[in-house]
């Protein structure tokens, strides 16, 4: 995708289908209603209990950080580095870079309390935006260090 100026922009679109940006930007899974695990991807069944009914359920937009990396090396065209992490909103595990963070583990902490974010990465030549998610900091977690390279491991 090129950028395109801001004053172009005729609509927007999200990276993937999870992701719905009005009225608020927020995620949504599905749901198994047997058991209540949550897949972001479509599914004929739960892979937890067999399941077959689902339903779409918004998962909220605040969470902390569980897990993370800090990705060095990426293929050509992508930024690096960058902190991709999984983050636990409300007992749903979400996969997302992490933005507006130095990517040194003395400036993440396991358990920091981030927010759903959202980006663009472009427009096509009619002027549609694409729109990417991630989790940004909402501030200094309770009670917690920076985590040490031991807890969040770079890897190279």
């Amino acid at each position: 995708m090129t950028q395109t100026p801001a004053s172009v922009i005729t609509g927007q679109i999200p990276i993937v289908d999870y992701l719905v940006l009005r009225p608020e930007p927020h995620l949504r899974a599905h749901e198994c209603a047997s058991c209540a695990a949550r897949y972001f991807d479509r599914r004929n069944a739960c892979a937890r209990c067999s399941g077959t009914r689902f339903a779409d359920v918004d998962v909220p937009t605040a969470g902390v950080l569980s897990t993370y990396t800090i990705v060095t090396f990426a293929p050509p065209g992508v930024d690096a580095p960058f902190v991709a992490a999984i983050v636990d909103c409300g007992g749903t595990s979400v996969r997302g870079k992490l933005l507006n963070v130095t990517p040194a583990p003395g400036d993440i902490a396991l358990g920091m309390p981030l927010r759903l974010a959202t980006y663009s990465l472009g427009a096509d030549s009619g002027g549609v935006e694409a729109i990417g998610y991630g989790f940004e900091p909402v501030g200094p977690p309770a009670g917690h260090q920076a985590s040490t390279p031991a807890e969040g491991k770079e890897i190279r």
